[in-house]
């Protein structure tokens, strides 16, 4: 397979600078973060004061680790607009994730954020082998959601032409790519399969279409998915990270030179890894949860980010910038179903609005051909106990429409007897993970 990688003279020079040069810029850019957030955000402002350290406690990168750690929690607690850091009239655009209570994780965007991120991405283009003029067909949702418009926006920063076809309609997406013949997607890589498979049952060999490159992201992939995309399409897959919270896709990207785990862009997002029990910043290399702190955003910057993902942090190699090694699980029980992020809680509050259901339930993920998949098993009421096979049937039947419609997913849903889920006499179990280890 045909490398074509960027030529060094394309790249910004912060990406190759000496680590000296990149932990100066760093600094600087750290101590203006910390002093906007302080100072414009009532949150941080108590969260610092509290913790008894102040922006210009900050001398170098180590001394990071003094200040609180921000969680999801606190963007919940701050919804919609408190964690912003400039005026509504400064925001030029809004996007959300899911939480677990139904609102939100809500992100406020300046149009220097805009610019950043558009910059970011097409950064992340061109490492993934993208050059202007490419034609970028994108997959990734559109709306509130990153992926698309982030997406979109980094291909036209680069100069490439965007085919914005969103998700879904697979027959669609696979005549755009046979009409258009763009030479690039970025999709999810379990929907990528689902393009291979809608390729076949039409008696096309993918391997034939004009696709060069795919940057894949918005869930964990393992290098076995990888080298199936590869092989059924002959194409390069390239993986990208990045979470609304933080700025959306585009904070990391792999190289198309090495495909060694996504460098992180790290004159805008600074990375940590804690021992997620202690809060402890871990010595390099070894496995923890990585934090972020934003370094250049104006309307909502973040301090400290607990992004719950299990990774380490690896030294530069196709750029001096360090490395994300793959994310090996989370530190929450948040799960990440086909690109959409689902928690138990959120499939409990569907349970609970279903008459007749008990809030008794286990959640089994499993795989199929690359895909997860979750299955809902959940207890009638014990008023319910005996109720008849429809009855049941008509129960998962509305509880299955509920899942679909406000958390995102597809679901297989069976209900139960009474008493038929096992009871723990700590905390519940709510998910059995049956996909093999990576």
């Amino acid at each position: 397979m045909k490398l074509d990688a960027p030529l060094r003279g394309d790249l910004d020079p912060i990406e190759t600078a000496s680590r000296d040069e990149l932990v100066a810029l760093q600094i600087e850019r750290l101590r203006w973060s910390l002093n906007h957030a302080y100072q414009n955000v009532a949150h941080y402002r108590r969260k610092f004061d509290a913790a008894g350290v102040h922006p210009h406690d900050l001398n170098e990168l180590a001394d990071l680790a003094k200040f609180p750690f921000t969680t999801k929690q606190d963007l919940r607690e701050n919804y919609p607009f408190g964690m912003f850091a400039v005026p509504m009239s400064e925001v030029v655009r809004v996007h959300a994730s899911s939480g677990t209570t139904g609102k939100p994780t809500v992100v406020g965007y300046t149009q220097g954020d805009i610019d950043m991120w558009a910059d970011m991405m097409a950064r992340s283009i061109r490492a993934a082998g993208g050059h202007r003029n490419d034609k970028v067909h994108v997959s990734y949702g559109y709306g509130l959601f990153t992926g698309g418009l982030g997406a979109h926006y980094g291909a036209e920063r680069l100069g490439c032409t965007v085919i914005p076809m969103s998700g879904g309609q697979t027959e669609k997406q696979v005549q755009l790519i046979q009409d258009f013949e763009p030479d690039i997607i970025m999709v999810t890589p379990s929907y990528m399969l689902n393009i291979a498979d809608e390729f076949e049952r039409q008696g096309i060999d993918p391997r034939n279409c004009s696709l060069r490159i795919g940057i894949f992201g918005a869930e964990p992939w393992t290098d076995s998915m990888r080298l199936e995309i590869e092989e059924r399409f002959g194409i390069d897959a390239i993986d990208i990270y990045g979470l609304s919270e933080v700025i959306g896709p585009g904070v990391a990207n792999e190289c198309i030179e090495t495909k060694d785990g996504p460098h992180i862009w790290e004159d805008h997002f600074f990375p940590e890894i804690i021992n997620p029990e202690t809060g402890e910043v871990v010595p390099e290399g070894e496995e923890g949860e990585l934090v972020f702190t934003s370094l250049t955003k104006e309307a909502m910057p973040v301090i400290r980010y607990r992004t719950r993902d299990i990774t380490r942090l690896l030294p530069g190699s196709a750029r001096t910038m360090r490395r994300m090694g793959k994310i090996t699980g989370r530190s929450d029980d948040m799960l990440i179903i086909r690109g959409v992020n689902v928690f138990p809680s959120q499939i409990e509050e569907q349970i609970l609005r279903v008459a007749g259901l008990s809030p008794h339930y286990v959640l089994e993920v499993y795989r199929e051909r690359h895909l997860d998949s979750i299955d809902v098993l959940v207890e009638m009421r014990a008023e319910q106990s005996g109720a008849s096979e429809a009855t049941k049937s008509q129960a998962a039947k509305e509880l299955q429409h509920h899942i679909k419609s406000y958390i995102g997913i597809t679901t297989n849903v069976r209900v139960v007897e009474t008493g038929a889920i096992e009871r723990s006499q700590g905390k519940a179990r709510r998910v059995i993970d049956k996909r093999p280890k990576s």
